[in-house]
C-alpha cells in the first residue's frame, strides 16, 4: 500500500473517508495506483472529476490511468465549476 494525500473538493468532498479534515485525507492506495484507481476506490462520480492535480501538477484526461502516484503524492481533484 501507498500512503498520499486525497484532497476533494466542492461536490466531491462527500467522498472523503471518516475522519478527513475540511476537505482532506491521508489514505492508503494500492501500490502503482493511477489517479483513475482512485476515483473508483472512493466511488468518484467520474463525469464530475474535472481537474486533477498531483503535487500541483495537472494530469490530462487521457493520463490519469497511466500515471503513477508514489508515497507522499498529493492527489487533489475538482468538479467543474461555473461563475459569473
Amino acid at each position: 500500500m501507498t500512503p498520499i494525500k486525497l484532497k476533494l473538493f466542492s461536490t466531491l468532498g462527500a467522498h472523503l473517508p471518516p475522519g478527513a479534515v475540511r476537505n482532506c485525507a491521508e489514505v492508503e492506495v494500492a501500490s502503482e495506483a493511477t489517479p483513475h484507481d482512485v476515483i473508483v476506490q472512493y466511488h468518484l462520480p467520474e463525469e464530475s472529476v474535472h481537474l486533477v492535480l498531483i503535487n500541483g501538477v495537472y494530469v490530462a484526461p487521457a493520463d490519469r490511468s497511466t500515471r503513477r502516484l508514489q508515497a507522499g503524492d498529493e492527489l487533489a481533484m475538482w468538479p467543474p465549476v461555473a461563475g459569473g
